[in-house]
């Protein structure tokens, strides 16, 4: 049996202090990159909600996560035996290698030795270990759409049935099924007021939101269902470029966002959005001046609706708005953050003129 694991927040205690404990025995997959680490790793610690926690290093890459560079989780066990980090070093050197026994017994190894050298160590074999590595490059072509057989050999599964069992693991659904998906991908970005989850396309943003808004689940939930998509933990240039321009937002360089949006709702709400983002930066509105501003002054509380829908914080400006008789009115990522956000802007971009408009919008 692998180690069982204490609860989490003894974990990520062990993880803050860097406790050699654990070594070996736990690993964490950090979220926000992508990569996992040893317990020890001297690299800037993750928020705990970052941060997932596994038994050994197979449990981490199946999840997806490739070894870390800084702390090398992989090298701790081929310091144990020169046979496994020779191997180790080669599989991180070149994770796209085909390899086979026939490479083993070229280097003047046992497979079998090989084998049940890994197979003690990790529960899997070297050959079932270099798969791993590999899949990653399967599941990035399924993605862009690429035929299954295509994906598999770019993947360099040599078996269709491992191919589709692996995959099938990863995603939760066959290849076939994948490549039917639209996949859409997610990313954590650390802002001063806490990390905001990203999703996009390579063409556009779909959303971005604070990570503890209660009504996220339910709002991934429907983009889900409005796309037809499967949503996956990725970059995209769209995310880079968010990135950005968000780091650029909080330090008070530009309120400017040039990163193309796609916009989910009816055309009245689509009015509203172009609305808020004609709102000059440092400056409120009421709902009802929003509503008079798109020539519907009857509207206020539709406006108020389509204000609530809005899936994309502060590229669409939903926290510019605020009561008739000026006070702060409900926003998703809380009252507070709508409080620095305005005053933020009005501190570092009044004047500045409409923050925001130049945002590209893909309706389709």
């Amino acid at each position: 049996m692998f180690f069982e694991l204490p609860d989490v927040d003894t974990l990520y205690a062990a993880l803050l202090a860097r406790d050699p404990v654990y070594d070996g025995f736990a690993f964490v997959g950090v979220k926000s990159t992508g990569v996992f680490c040893r317990l020890t790793c001297p690299a800037r610690k993750p928020k705990k909600e970052h941060a997932v926690f596994y038994a050994t290093v197979v449990e981490a890459m199946e999840a997806g996560f490739r070894p870390c560079k800084r702390c090398q989780p992989l090298s701790l066990f081929g310091a144990r035996d020169k046979t496994l980090g020779m191997l180790l070093a080669r599989l991180e050197s070149d994770p796209e290698k085909k390899w086979s026994e026939d490479d083993l017994t070229a280097a003047g190894l046992d497979p079998s030795t090989v084998r049940r050298a890994f197979k003690r160590q990790f529960g899997v074999t070297f050959l079932e270990m270099a798969r791993l590595r590999r899949l990653g490059k399967g599941i990035h072509q399924l993605t862009m759409g690429a035929d299954v057989i295509e994906a598999q050999l770019e993947a360099s599964f040599e078996s269709g049935s491992g191919f589709r069992a692996a995959i099938t693991r990863h995603l939760g659904m066959n290849p076939s099924q994948a490549r039917r998906h639209r996949f859409l991908k997610s990313r954590w970005l650390d802002t001063p007021l806490g990390s905001m989850l990203a999703v996009a396309d390579q063409q556009a943003l779909h959303l971005l939101e604070f990570a503890d808004r209660p009504a996220l689940p339910a709002e991934l939930t429907r983009l889900r269902n409005l796309t037809a998509s499967e949503i996956v933990m990725d970059s995209t240039p769209v995310t880079d470029q968010l990135e950005r321009e968000l780091n650029d937002y909080f330090a008070g360089a530009s309120c400017r966002f040039a990163t193309p949006l796609a916009e989910h709702g009816s055309l009245f709400t689509r009015r509203v959005w172009d609305a808020l983002r004609a709102i000059p930066a440092g400056q409120v509105r009421s709902y009802s001046a929003v509503a008079a501003a798109i020539a519907r002054p009857t509207a206020t509380r539709a406006v108020a609706r389509a204000n609530g829908a809005n899936q994309i914080a502060i590229l669409i400006p939903c926290h510019r708005v605020i009561g008739a008789d000026g006070t702060l009115t409900g926003y998703g990522g809380g009252l507070w953050r709508k409080q620095w956000l305005i005053e933020h802007e009005k501190r570092r971009f009044s004047g500045e003129g409409r923050g925001g408009q130049q945002n590209v919008v893909d309706n389709a």
